[in-house]
Formats: C-alpha cells, structure tokens, sequence
C-alpha cells in the first residue's frame, strides 16, 4: 500500500529585500511557476471554535479555480520540534461560478466566516529539489512571507530538503512563523 503524501512546509517572515531572494531562487534553479492572487475565505463551526483547535475550512478563488479546503486540528502531532507543520489535507475543486454557492451554503449550515485572505502568491520549482516548492506570499495587511513546502511521505528526507533550501536562500535565521495567514489576518 503506498502511503499518503504529507504536506510538510515550514513558513517564514521576510523581513528582507525580496529581489535578493529572487536572485538565490534563480541561482539555485528555482524557476517561476506560478503568479496568483488568491482569495481565500475561512469559516469555523458554530460549536467548536476553529481558531482554537486550528482547523482549516475555506473556500479559495483564483481566476477560473474555485476549492474548498479542510485541514484537521493542531495537536502536538502535526508540528514537529523544528515548526514544521504536517497535515493531511482534502481538497475538493469546484467550479469557479459555484464559490458563492459554497458561500451560501455554509451560511445555511451556521458556519461563521472567520475572515478574508487577500494573498497575492509567487511559488517556484527547481529541478535540484524535486517534491520542494518555494512560495513568496504577499498578505494584504500583514507583510510578506516565505514558505517552503515539500510533498512527501517521507518526513525525516521532507525536513532536511527544507532545511536544506531555507539556510541556500539565506533564510535559516529568519523569524520562523506558526500561526496560519488567517489567524496572522484576524490579529
């Protein structure tokens, strides 16, 4: 039976000039694959308080992509020593004309909308990493970021590729960021 890859990703302040951590993404191979703008709304049930549990339940909008996303609670099993956070996630696409939809009804349902993520997102691949994406994340209201996410069921390899990446982009003594954007967005 072949396991189930773990989003495994460890997220960063950028407190520096963002073209010079253009430059070492380039001299690393990193390459462009994406530029979005993401909206991404997030609620919370009626009767547990997502917040607390950290919980993720959104709905996130680009142009012509629509999804709902659920992530499970934090527990002390989802973040290791090194604040690298490791979850399953679901992901169900939808049609981008049916966010509203999805909208309505989780209003239906009594979830409470928590707040809105206005994210503006640049994320890079290199040949020299296979599995590891590099995201520069631009939160309206709350600053810039740097993630560093590797898909794997391995994480012993998936933390050492990241730790790896973070000290070649000169990131390894940047202030390390646990809370999620929604939270970092709700103050």
């Amino acid at each position: 039976m072949t396991k189930k890859l773990l989003e495994i990703e460890r997220k960063r302040q950028l407190t520096g000039d963002a073209n010079e951590l253009l430059k070492r993404l380039q001299d690393l191979g990193f390459e462009l694959q994406s530029n979005l703008h993401e909206i991404d709304t997030y609620y919370s049930r009626p009767d547990v308080d997502f917040m607390q549990t950290v919980e993720c339940l959104r709905i996130r909008q680009r142009d012509g992509f629509a999804e709902v996303t659920y992530k499970p609670a934090t527990t002390a099993a989802t973040h290791t020593k090194n604040n690298v956070i490791i979850k399953p996630e679901t992901n169900l696409p939808i049609q981008p004309e049916s966010a509203t939809a999805a909208k309505q009804l989780f209003a239906n349902l009594g979830m409470v909308k928590l707040v809105e993520v206005n994210k503006y997102r640049r994320s890079f691949q290199s040949p020299n990493f296979p599995k590891a994406t590099v995201a520069i994340d631009e939160i309206k209201n709350a600053g810039t970021f740097v993630e560093v996410e590797v898909l794997s069921d391995d994480e012993t390899s998936a933390l050492a590729m990241i730790s790896d990446i973070e000290t070649k982009l000169g990131l390894d003594s940047t202030e390390v960021v646990t809370r999620p954007y929604r939270d970092i967005c709700m103050g």
